[in-house]
């Protein structure tokens, strides 16, 4: 089966991927014992909540003609695989990542496991919002998921400066 994807469902996977993160940074901050981590880890969580309410708000002011289904798709496939792709390979949907249980490390490692795992995930998004925007047609709001992009863009550089420092 063929998908197109309207901004409608990209922005419902969005928020699902932004919870997902933020999910992953709480349970991080949790376990981390560095200070700066910690808080970072805090304040990421805090814009991924921030994030999933901005792609609510976002939904909810597509024009009718945004959410418009693209294909005849009556069971809603094209959702379900964008949400498997989601829990599957961004901020992994499990209670705590393999990342968060592996403690048995000096904390320094820890820490910087941590970032760049999650830097990873960041990346993942980035490349998934690149890909659904190239499956969106421009009339059904393809520019804005540029607003995601540039989101998940200034969480790479948070995480690259915090890790330059540890």
């Amino acid at each position: 089966m063929s998908y197109d994807f309207n901004a409608d469902e990209i922005f419902e996977i969005a928020g699902q991927i932004e919870k997902n993160g933020a999910k992953f940074y709480k349970l991080a901050a949790e376990i981390v014992d560095k200070p700066s981590v910690k808080k970072l880890l805090i304040e990421l969580a805090a814009m991924e909540i921030e994030h999933e309410k901005t792609f609510i708000s976002l939904r909810a002011n597509l024009s009718d003609q945004e959410k418009e289904k693209t294909v005849f798709d009556p069971e809603d496939e094209s959702v379900l695989y964008l949400k498997a792709l989601a829990d599957s390979r961004i901020f992994l949907k499990k209670d705590i990542p393999d990342v968060l249980t592996n403690i048995n490390q000096p904390e320094k490692d820890f820490a910087k496991k941590i970032i760049r795992y999650a830097m990873a995930a960041e990346k993942d998004s980035i490349v998934f919002y690149l890909g659904m925007k190239d499956l969106v047609p421009e009339n059904m709001g393809k520019k804005k998921i540029d607003e995601i992009i540039r989101e998940e863009m200034s969480h790479i550089r948070l995480l690259g400066k915090e890790l330059s420092v540890i």
